[in-house]
């Protein structure tokens, strides 16, 4: 079977590879049209119009569209300094460290004997509520407008586990297209990411941040309507009284999986290398938009800046899916890291103002600063998703992945706090950044500290899972049985 799919994909790639050089310029666009129809083919076309939905537009574009206007939202109406900006962004992304929770639901609590379509539903009109609140009223206390932001974040979440069990699921029984997959959702995501951070800036100053949360209250209400096309089998004869059953044995299951060294290993550096990055996003914005220490970009230029982050991030999407799938996962985040701390250095010449001593524009150098930065990023995430997904074992599938993915949150969490500390400790405010540069030296150096953990990475072909073989086999007793789900068109389920 594997020696099958190895060489259908095979056939498709010298496939593509041929007709772009028959066709010119419509060969270039004409070959991801191949590679999409490959992929429908294999995975049906439901699963990537799944992926496109919940990662291109309510992931991407909407994570886009609140980016700049929450750190606006916090800088202007809630009158926050740095530092207590960077502690609160990291309590918002705590519904994305519990996901292990969303994900032992979804695989052991089916909601009138459906999997996935109940939880659709419910993550989506958890986002259109809270993001109406915030629109909608004036003056939100500090403590509820957290509240509102942490369950936008929470419908998010949701959506995102519920189609990683799907991405996961196809990545056991397809392995060699893995990749290929964590490609598809990796452009999913930045091209939604490239709209939404490109129009962002011109709706904060157009109709400001509680008039961008009001549109963002779209984009859930298309994973409420993802829900209600969603076509999946029945589960029968189910009992809730097994309940706690299942859970107990989902628990089992992934406390037996994590024991295991092909596992906790690469979880243990995938936390490393992303606590030990110190995160200092928001002294940064705060320094972009000052009029006297910084260059006092406004919304629309700070929307750019991320657009060309976002579009750098595609590049790096690019980049592994064209020339790095196929490279030891080890080898890939060696050089990634390496150039990740690097790139970390260009913040230190836009803060010292060396640019300016060479004749370059701060926007310039700026855009430059973060399509580089984005694109070894991207580069660096992307073998550690392909790899989480061959970790998982069959039957929770949906829950052991979202484990993998609050390991990775976790760190983020860890990082921004400790950057928020960091901020704090040398007195960056809304109007002092003097100190700013040590901050990003300290953090650049930092970057470079997951280089001595690389050992956990095994140097196993990525095409091959990584699971030992008597994981990979699904037990009788699993969660429930795999079922296979498809996106019904609208027309048909009415």
């Amino acid at each position: 079977m594997r020696d099958a799919e190895e060489s259908l994909q095979v056939g498709y790639q010298n496939q593509n590879q041929v007709n772009p050089r028959k066709m010119g310029f419509w060969g270039l666009l004409w070959t991801p049209i191949q590679w999409l129809k490959m992929l429908s083919e294999e995975l049906h076309w439901s699963f990537v119009l799944g992926v496109v939905v919940v990662y291109g537009v309510s992931q991407g574009l909407g994570v886009g569209l609140s980016r700049v206007s929450t750190l606006y939202y916090m800088k202007d109406e809630q009158k926050m300094q740095p530092s207590e900006a960077q502690v609160y962004f990291g309590i918002i992304q705590i519904p994305w460290v519990v996901k292990p929770l969303w994900g032992l639901l979804t695989d052991t609590v089916p909601i009138l004997g459906y999997r996935r379509r109940p939880y659709f539903v419910s993550a989506g009109f958890l986002g259109v509520i809270s993001m109406l609140v915030l629109s909608l009223h004036k003056k939100l206390h500090l403590g509820f407008a957290l509240l509102s932001l942490m369950a936008g974040s929470a419908g998010i979440a949701i959506a995102d586990v519920t189609i990683d069990a799907c991405v996961t699921q196809n990545s056991i029984t397809h392995p060699s297209l893995a990749g290929d997959m964590q490609s598809l959702c990796g452009l999913s995501s930045s091209i939604g990411a490239l709209v939404g951070f490109s129009l962002s800036g011109f709706f904060v100053h157009l109709i400001g941040p509680k008039g961008v949360f009001g549109l963002l209250s779209i984009p859930p209400g298309l994973v409420v309507l993802v829900g209600m096309v969603l076509r999946e089998s029945h589960a029968h004869n189910f009992t809730y009284r097994r309940v706690n059953e299942k859970l107990l044995d989902a628990s089992k299951s992934m406390w037996t999986t994590l024991k295991c060294p092909d596992v906790w290993r690469p979880c243990l550096y995938m936390y490393l290398s992303l606590a030990v990055s110190m995160n200092i996003n928001e002294g940064m914005f705060y320094w972009y938009t000052d009029a006297k220490g910084g260059p006092s970009f406004s919304q629309e230029v700070i929307g750019s800046t991320y657009a060309v982050g976002a579009a750098g991030s595609l590049l790096g999407v690019l980049i592994y899916q064209n020339f790095l799938k196929n490279h030891p996962f080890h080898d890939i985040l060696f050089w990634s890291q390496f150039l990740f701390g690097a790139s970390g250095l260009l913040d230190l010449v836009l803060v010292l103002r060396l640019n300016l001593k060479f004749g370059v524009p701060d926007f310039f150098f700026a855009v430059i600063d973060a399509a580089v930065t984005h694109m070894i990023g991207r580069i660096k995430w992307m073998p550690l998703l392909v790899l989480s997904t061959k970790l998982c074992p069959p039957g929770i599938e949906g829950t052991f992945f979202a484990l993998l993915m609050s390991i990775d949150h976790v760190g983020m969490l860890s990082s921004s706090w400790a950057g928020g500390l960091f901020l704090h400790i040398l007195k960056v405010t809304r109007t002092q950044f003097e100190n700013l540069w040590i901050a990003i030296l300290v953090r650049s150096l930092l970057r470079l500290v997951p280089l001595g953990f690389l050992y956990l990475i095994p140097r196993n072909d990525p095409n091959f899972s990584t699971l030992p073989t008597e994981m990979r086999t699904k037990k009788d007793n699993s969660i429930l049985e795999p079922d296979t789900v498809e996106m019904a068109s609208l027309v048909n389920s009415t």
